[in-house]
């Protein structure tokens, strides 16, 4: 890797020609090539913009006839469904439709446009193709980004299904094809690329100052100014005065025509400058995207932000204004209910201090210019170091386990390296040591049973007694959050749960089969609290919440340790009257439509979710509000039960805090109710019975029918497993889990059916019923296939002899509808536009 704060400002030999090509996506990526193309421009050289952008974008701002627009769409960036939510499926296939199914055409013709223009260098921000299409010509190329479509697509590919693997792949390649990466601040894992320089933040300059922008919108020098700034408004939100504190203007960007807004909003001109905007004002209200990071960070304007669903490089910009004390985030239903005052009166605390470079466009400018004349710009010395370091970082970022981090780059590790906020392990050597490091607390109850991250939790849990709030430290939001969450003075309800490595038959758990389970090392640990309403401490969104709704009432508040390490918010926080529907407990479905309306906070239903199992399975009211922390070091998407965990520790914490005595296979049942009714991922109930029942150095032997403990298998002292980590990604509530357990109930119902007809047929029929499997059977054993609860209680042999050449090898969903009925499933839905495979999935399980 190379530095490119400074560069060689030798003028070139002759006049260049640039090819830019620039992905639709976003406003942030037209502005900073903008800049970058303005400095090209004044320095003589000749620059073809090739992108979906509309043409007034560049024209507005670079008034040239060396500047060339030509319009078309090489990618498709991120379709999203509003300004806050992305639609993976929809993205992929866009995607697929632009640049895949097209390919041969588009490399033909964007190698005789680069012909016909005689390009020196092709500049990408950040399209995958165009790098294989300057390779091929023999023409260097670089890219310029601070993420890669292969990583934010990556994480797509986890909803929409593996089948779209090949396109991630191919942009991949797409990109090892490119000469030089410029990577701006904030950037993600960009493993694909082989040479990287860093390259400052690309910022536009300013116009005018603070007083003449605040003179032309007849503004008062000492007004609160904030800009709402999250690109086009749409026509559902309805902005409202009382939503702003007393005094405050609200200057709107992006605000339609037909859009009316309150006294106290001003609707801003379509080509308002938004770095004039930006130095007027006190505070933005907007999501994370390079153009408003790199913007609010030069011009030092706190940020509240509301997080976005799917967007892939946001928290490593996140993590960069964090870093630099710029921001703070609103969580999305206050955004929309309009609870927006206690966030911005604390946005006006923020003390922004970026002080890097932000001449991002000259300097970007100045190595394209001398790469195109064929000079040097970076040793290769780092390269293979750096490409290793990024593929590990992209493989594990998100999901690593805490404690174990690689040495990787500032702005990847830096919530980690400079808080103590995770509640991981950290050199405890012996057991009397750490005692003494929560000697504050008072044990009423339980044992520690020896084990050493109880201990480091309880640790953790007692420093964030006395948390200095007012420290001029970066810290954590969960961190802050979780310091003011407890009432240290009353009794605090901890509970452990393991996640499991599944050892034999964990595949087939919902289809009846035999498991061996044994539970892991690593484990979630859950801290509850129930305090009367009025004793409640609540955070000040929460408290204001309730001042409006004029009465106190029970709420939980939860904070998730961790929450960095996957893109999700760290706290969530609820009524609990919102699991009520008038009298009765809530329905699940409804349950689930709350917590699905947030991408970001859905992790709260595993958590939650076990408060409102327990009201509607056992009655039980809860009337007190609850403080809940959750601390888990079992990896996410590996497979190992990390949910279940969650779940059974939740649970378990909830029912010691009130009292209720459930026992632990009951326990693991209901938490399997939160996950397929309330999480809606359609898992067995093997993950909870693991967690719940399972001991140290034992297997769980048990049936799955539908949880029947066998017996506790003692594994011998010369034994080790070891769970060794594919990299593949794994969810229950992925697309691929829920297609083949949709296929599997597919053909236990074509099983049963067909069984059920030669019966049928044998009763009514007065002719003699000729089915081989009639002959050799007769109605005992067609009876009771015809009334299988469970796959794995029909023998292979069986299955070979009278089904298996019955059972097709796919079917489309309507037309298995339509012969069937239904596939008897309650936490499944047969997509009718869908091809499952069934003979497959139906024979492994048997």
């Amino acid at each position: 890797m190379a530095s490119a704060s400074g560069a060689d400002r030798s003028p070139p030999p002759r006049r260049l020609v640039f090819a830019f090509y620039l992905t639709g996506h976003g406003f942030g990526h037209a502005t900073r090539a903008i800049e970058v193309v303005r400095h090209l421009i004044a320095a003589g050289h000749e620059v073809h913009v090739a992108t979906a952008v509309p043409e007034f974008v560049f024209t507005a701002e670079v008034r040239s006839p060396r500047l060339r627009i030509r319009r078309v769409i090489l990618d498709c960036g991120a379709v999203q469904a509003d300004p806050l939510t992305v639609d993976p499926l929809a993205t992929l296939e866009k995607y697929r439709d632009a640049a895949v199914v097209p390919r041969e055409s588009i490399l033909r013709a964007e190698s005789e446009w680069l012909n016909s223009i005689n390009a020196d260098l092709v500049v990408s921000d950040v399209v995958p193709v165009v790098c294989r299409v300057a390779a091929d010509m023999g023409i260097r190329s670089v890219c310029i980004g601070n993420f890669s479509w292969d990583y934010i697509y990556s994480e797509y590919i986890m909803d929409a299904g593996y089948h779209h693997r090949s396109i991630v792949w191919q942009i991949a390649e797409d990109y090892a094809h490119c000469d030089i990466l410029l990577r701006l601040p904030g950037y993600g894992p960009m493993p694909a690329f082989r040479n990287v320089i860093d390259a400052p933040l690309i910022v536009r300059g300013l116009r005018k100052s603070r007083s003449e922008v605040r003179k032309e919108l007849g503004l008062e020098e000492n007004a609160k100014v904030l800009v709402f700034n999250f690109g086009g408004q749409p026509a559902g939100w309805k902005l409202k005065q009382e939503w702003l504190p007393d005094g405050w203007i609200c200057l709107v960007c992006g605000a339609s025509d037909s859009q009316d807004v309150p006294p106290n909003f001003i609707k801003l001109a379509k080509d308002a400058y938004t770095p004039d905007v930006i130095v007027a004002s006190d505070c933005m209200l907007g999501k994370i995207g390079y153009g408003a990071a790199s913007e609010v960070l030069a011009y030092k304007l706190p940020l509240v932000f509301v997080r976005r669903d799917y967007f892939n490089e946001e928290p490593f910009l996140r993590n960069l204004l964090e870093h630099y004390q710029n921001s703070i985030e609103m969580i999305r239903s206050d955004f929309l209910a309009g609870h927006w005052k206690p966030y911005l009166l604390r946005a006006l605390t923020l003390q922004p201090c970026y002080n890097g470079p932000i001449n991002g466009g000259e300097v970007v400018a100045q190595i394209l210019q001398d790469t195109a004349i064929g000079k040097e710009c970076i040793s290769n010395k780092f390269s293979g170091a750096r490409r290793l370091q990024d593929a590990i970082v992209s493989g594990y970022q998100l999901q690593r386990k805490p404690g174990r981090d690689v040495n990787i780059p500032d702005w990847y590790s830096l919530s980690e390296a400079e808080t103590s906020a995770g509640l991981t392990s950290k050199n405890i050597a012996t057991k009397e040591t750490a005692a003494t490091c929560f000697e504050d607390f008072e044990i009423l109850h339980g044992d520690l049973q020896g084990l050493t991250d109880t201990m480091e939790f309880l640790k953790n849990l007692s420093e964030l007694d006395g948390n200095n709030l007012e420290s001029p430290e970066k810290q954590q939001q969960e961190t802050t959050a979780a310091s003011v969450l407890f009432d240290w003075e009353k009794e605090i309800y901890i509970a452990r749960a393991p996640g499991r490595l599944d050892v034999m038959g964990g595949i087939a758990d919902y289809s009846g089969s035999l498991v061996l389970q044994m539970p892991l090392r690593e484990a979630c640990h859950v801290a509850v609290q129930r305090n009367h309403p009025s004793k409640q401490k609540l955070w000040k969104h929460t408290q204001a919440r309730q001042l409006e709704n004029a009465g106190l009432a029970p709420v939980i508040q939860i904070v998730s340790f961790g929450s960095e390490l996957s893109n999700r918010a760290p706290t969530f926080n609820m009524d609990l009257s919102d699991f009520m529907d008038g009298e009765k407990p809530t329905s699940y479905e409804k349950a689930r439509e709350f917590f699905c309306q947030n991408s970001s906070q859905k992790w709260a239903a595993y958590v939650a979710g076990t408060i409102l199992v327990l009201m509607t399975e056992l009655g039980v009211q809860f009337a007190d509000s609850m403080s809940i922390l959750v601390s888990s070091t079992v990896p996410e998407g590996k497979g190992v039960s990390s949910s279940a965990s969650v779940e059974v520790a939740t649970m378990s914490a909830i029912a010691a805090a009130y009292g209720l005595n459930i026992a632990p296979r009951d326990l693991a049942l209901l938490c399997q109710k939160v996950e397929n009714h309330v999480v809606g991922a359609p898992c067995g109930v093997m993950d909870q019975m693991a967690s719940a029942c399972g001991e140290a150095n034992k297997l769980l032997a048990m049936v799955c029918q539908p949880a029947e403990v066998k017996e506790l298998v003692g594994i011998p002292t010369h034994m080790r497993f070891w769970g060794l980590d594919s990299g593949i990604r794994h969810s229950v509530g992925g697309g691929d889990y829920g297609s083949v357990r949709v296929g599997t109930y597919m053909g236990r119902k074509m099983i049963k059916c067909a069984a059920s007809d030669i019966v049928s047929e044998s009763l009514t029929s007065e002719a003699p019923v000729h089915s081989d499997c009639y002959k050799e059977n007769g109605t005992g054993l067609l009876k009771s296939e015809a009334a299988l609860e469970y796959l794995c209680n029909l023998p292979p042999h069986r299955f070979e002899a009278a089904d298996a050449k019955d059972i097709p090898e796919v079917i489309s969903g309507d037309a298995f509808l339509e012969k069937y009925g239904d596939h008897s499933d309650t936490v499944t839905v047969i997509d009718p536009k869908r091809s499952y495979s069934v003979k497959a999935p139906t024979r492994h399980r048997i």
